[in-house]
């Protein structure tokens, strides 16, 4: 299994629009991609290594494919689009990871 993590970095000048992502972006994808995604979650950051601290990042999502191959046709031929969405709700240059599962 792989997992594509995408992670939104918190900053002082961020602007991120919750709602679009949670009713926009996030059905954007499972339009494109859904129907191989295994399994995803979305984490909004509330604070750092303590409740005093800022999150370091305003968001983290996960998804689960079953394969390299699997997300590579389903996201490559899709990326163009999913990317052009990301100026609808952040001005921040989210990092990605992509990781194998043990």
């Amino acid at each position: 299994m792989i997992k594509l993590t995408v992670m939104y970095p918190n900053s002082a000048d961020l602007k991120f629009d919750k709602d679009y992502y949670i009713n926009q972006h996030s059905n954007l994808i499972a339009e494109l991609i859904g129907e191989v995604i295994v399994a995803s979650d979305v984490n909004f950051g509330i604070a750092g290594a303590t409740p005093d601290l800022p999150a370091p990042y305003v968001l983290i999502a996960n998804v689960t494919f079953e394969s390299m191959e699997s997300f590579q046709q389903s996201f490559g031929d899709n990326a163009e689009t999913i990317l052009a969405d990301l100026p609808n709700f952040t001005n921040a240059k989210p990092q990605v990871q992509l990781s194998e599962i043990a």
